[in-house]
């Protein structure tokens, strides 16, 4: 028997609110180089959901080279590691949902900008891995978001049409790809203020805030 519907995570500030260490760490990087200071409107206009290959070419310009996206990228998520390793905690109600999608048989994937080391960073701290089908992150894809792609990815791995997918996201460029790719989308005001996110299809502060009914009745919208 098929599943009612499979979920597809984005990782940063959607499992983990943590954006505003990684604005604190980009904000390192720019300080370490002498460079304007790196605003949070900027940050959530041009980095936020975004590749570290598109950011890194955003902040130095297209001609960026390959060896030194790796080594800038580096840097930063080492940054990012080292000042968020203390507080890093699940958004609230996400355990408890995470086990009422496993109790129902739903797949789920986690479908992310973000790099492997980051990746292995959370799931040291957080033990979630068992519940997701496979994790989609940056080596798998060739555009970022808010570029379909990624979540029609996420879609073929929970061998389900996009209409049949939900995607939980955070960030604008997410709610873009998902919805392009034929997702529904529920995004998580950790981020952005729900004014910015009207294009998704439900809005909610964290995970308490969605119930396993309110997931079935939105994919059969």
């Amino acid at each position: 028997m098929a599943p009612l519907f499979g979920v597809a995570f984005d990782l940063d500030g959607t499992l983990i609110n943590n954006n505003d260490y990684h604005i604190q760490s980009w904000q390192t990087f720019y300080q370490k180089r002498n460079m304007p200071p790196l605003t949070k409107a900027e940050y959530l206009q041009h980095f936020n959901g975004k590749t570290n290959a598109d950011v890194l070419k955003y902040i130095f310009g297209p001609q960026l080279k390959d060896t030194d996206i790796k080594k800038y990228t580096n840097e930063k998520e080492a940054i990012y590691r080292e000042i968020y390793a203390p507080h890093i905690q699940p958004v609230a109600g996400l355990l408890q949902l995470l086990e009422t999608l496993s109790i129902h048989a739903i797949p789920m994937v986690i479908a992310t900008s973000g790099i492997k080391d980051n990746i292995d960073f959370m799931l040291q701290h957080l033990p979630i891995r068992h519940y997701f089908k496979n994790i989609i992150y940056s080596a798998h894809i060739t555009h970022g978001k808010p570029h379909p792609e990624i979540y029609e990815k996420a879609a073929i791995e929970l061998s389900l049409p996009a209409r049949r997918c939900i995607a939980f996201e955070d960030a604008v460029a997410g709610i873009i790809s998902a919805k392009t790719a034929g997702l529904k989308v529920v995004a998580l005001t950790t981020t952005h203020s729900a004014h910015e996110l009207v294009a998704a299809n439900k809005i909610m502060s964290d995970f308490s805030d969605i119930t396993f009914p309110q997931l079935q009745q939105l994919v059969q919208e």
